[in-house]
């Protein structure tokens, strides 16, 4: 049987006041659809949260593994954990068991320290902090569109649209990617989660269907 992934499309972007993610929410098995509306926003503390790519197996066993070390240390520490040290804890099993893997995550935050970060870890367990950065499958196609479109200190509403965006540009293209857009937004007052459904045109982005060229003979009608 073909190991249950989960796609995907994972943006991540801060501004001024913290940070915003968003995901879709398809999980296939080969060419087929296992879930539309899984949710791959992980809450690990109530100012971060992970955004799990690769195996769903892999991805939540280590959140859970990882959760619970955090929890140790804030209790041993009497002080909640930082954005960085829990990036640090996940890069540690993710590089420690990357060849019995298939796992990649983004560890997105607020804390008092350093404000709204963003910590991406690829398959393999490098630790990178971005501004902005897009992951899994339908990354390739809106990885552009985010270097065109962030700037520093943009506002909370710019960010929501452009992360709302980018992930319905990846989904429109992606076949891995679909289903539901889940937001969440972190700062200095915890976590909000926001979501978007196809069926709601208020909200949900739409793009201009482009009329497609008849592949038949002119002498067939159409």
């Amino acid at each position: 049987p073909k190991a249950i992934s989960t796609g995907t499309t994972l943006i991540a972007c801060e501004f001024e006041g913290g940070v915003v993610v968003g995901t879709d929410s398809r999980t296939s098995a080969g060419s087929f659809i296992a879930s539309r509306v899984t949710d791959k926003i992980t809450p690990v503390t109530d100012h971060i949260v992970c955004c799990r790519s690769g195996s769903a197996a892999d991805t939540q066993c280590v959140t859970d593994i990882v959760k619970y070390y955090m929890e140790v240390y804030s209790l041993t520490e009497g002080e909640p954990i930082s954005v960085y040290r829990s990036s640090q804890i996940f890069r540690q099993f993710l590089y420690n068991y990357r060849d019995q893997m298939s796992a990649s995550v983004i560890v997105a935050g607020y804390d008092a320290q350093k404000g709204g970060q963003i910590y991406a870890l690829p398959l393999g367990g490098m630790v990178t902090r971005q501004h902005f950065t897009a992951s899994g499958s339908g990354s390739g196609f809106v990885s552009g569109f985010l270097d065109s479109q962030w700037r520093p200190n943009m506002t909370l509403d710019e960010i929501k649209q452009l992360v709302r965006m980018a992930v319905f540009l990846a989904t429109y293209r992606d076949g891995s990617s679909g289903g539901v857009i889940r937001l969440a937004i972190i700062d200095k007052d915890g976590t909000r989660r926001e979501l978007l459904r196809p069926d709601n045109p208020d909200t949900f982005p739409k793009v201009v269907e482009p009329k497609a060229y008849s592949a038949l003979p002119p002498h067939i009608p159409q």
